[in-house]
């Protein structure tokens, strides 16, 4: 039994060695650079649409177009599925593994809230209900498993499977089925780059739905993400500049402008050590200091590695005096804040923080669900201090 995993890139990377891996360069038709991978706009394909389907367009093209193999699987140029040991699998342990299950792809993530509250946080909601409508008219069959899943908190991520190709072919007629309806009905027009990819979107929850619907087995793994994004590392770089120049106010225009074309920089997939947060927040206490004191902390701290460091320190500072405060019943309500606790809080947080009144209370509201929890955690401090 044959195994081929299509690594989805729309940029040159670092190919496995394993000739298991074919990169695909989605969205090649409008590519301005072509870096000698196979591209997803050849045969019957989709690549003029890439903007909207993201790495859809390399599913497209794997179903239409690819018969070479017993079993294919998509991946990512940066996202890898591995072992619980972490380590990537190799052909003959894929074949073992399909050989229990139907499907190989990634471990549920658990939401703070339903996946309807979490899409709505960050697109228009009514395109993800008209997809369910469409589920309802066109196959039936799902639309009872869609509305209890959209309800709920989980869901899979960045649409990373491994399957026989019959299967795979199965799910990806049902899929574009869907969002060729779909693509009817929404209005295409979108604020920038990152909501355009719509579609890629909501089938990463669709996979969750089809994969449940059908009762299918499967084998759900780590994903190991390899690298960091460019336009990560470009963030950071420019932020240490306008430290350096203790720039806070060109800091502060710089993020807008990044946040309103890429608000995807900050997700925990882009963001790894959750540097890129701790930039912006860094940047917004200067500021706020500013407009307080005429005088922020880059007046004594300006190089990049201290002010992250100083933040990190203030964030566990204010992490541990917020859950000291809290009630049972309001550890429930703090559930909210657990992705930037994980991305920011390093495990050893331990140590002296001198900071101004504006930076303490700014750290607090970052780990306090209300206003009382964060005046409660704030007096706690301050009586310690003394």
């Amino acid at each position: 039994m044959s195994v081929r995993i299509f690594a989805m890139t729309h940029k040159r990377f670092e190919v496995p060695g394993d000739p298991m891996y074919i990169p695909l360069h989605v969205g090649h038709r409008n590519a301005k650079e072509d870096f000698g991978y196979l591209g997803d706009d050849t045969g019957d394909n989709i690549s003029e649409l890439n903007c909207y389907y993201a790495e859809l367009s390399g599913v497209y093209w794997v179903w239409k177009n690819y018969r070479d193999a017993d079993c294919v699987g998509i991946c990512h140029y940066r996202r890898f599925l591995t072992s619980e040991a972490g380590y990537v699998f190799s052909e003959a342990e894929y074949e073992r593994i399909l050989a229990e299950y139907d499907i190989v792809t990634t471990k549920l993530l658990e939401l703070p809230g339903t996946y309807r509250e979490g899409f709505g946080a960050h697109h228009k909601v009514g395109t993800l209900d008209e997809t369910g409508r469409i589920i309802g008219e066109l196959y039936p069959e799902y639309h009872d498993t869609f509305v209890t899943l959209v309800h709920q908190n989980r869901t899979y991520f960045g649409n990373i499977m491994v399957a026989k190709k019959a299967l795979y072919d199965e799910y990806c007629k049902w899929l574009f089925t869907i969002f060729s309806e779909l693509q009817k009905r929404i209005d295409l027009t979108f604020e920038d780059d990152y909501h355009r990819r719509v579609f890629g979107f909501i089938s990463e929850f669709l996979l969750y739905v089809w994969v449940t619907a059908n009762h299918l087995r499967a084998f759900e793994c780590r994903v190991a993400v390899i690298g960091e994004k460019s336009e990560t590392r470009e963030v950071t770089e420019q932020a240490a500049a306008f430290f350096r120049r203790r720039d806070a106010a060109g800091a502060k225009a710089y993020f807008e402008a990044v946040l309103k074309q890429r608000p995807d920089i900050l997700m925990e997939a882009s963001d790894l050590n959750g540097e890129c947060k701790l930039c912006l927040q860094a940047v917004s206490t200067a500021n706020l200091e500013l407009a307080e004191y005429g005088h922020c902390f880059l007046d004594q701290i300006d190089d990049y590695a201290a002010v992250i460091d100083y933040f990190r320190k203030l964030n566990g500072l204010a992490a541990d005096a917020v859950r000291a405060v809290l009630t049972e019943d309001e550890v429930q309500g703090q559930t909210g804040k657990a992705e930037y606790v994980r991305t920011i809080r390093s495990a050893d947080a331990a140590g002296t923080v001198s900071a101004t009144d504006v930076a303490l209370w700014a750290a607090i509201r970052l780990f306090a669900q209300n206003r009382d929890i964060a005046d409660r955690a704030y007096r706690q401090i301050r009586l310690k201090s003394r």
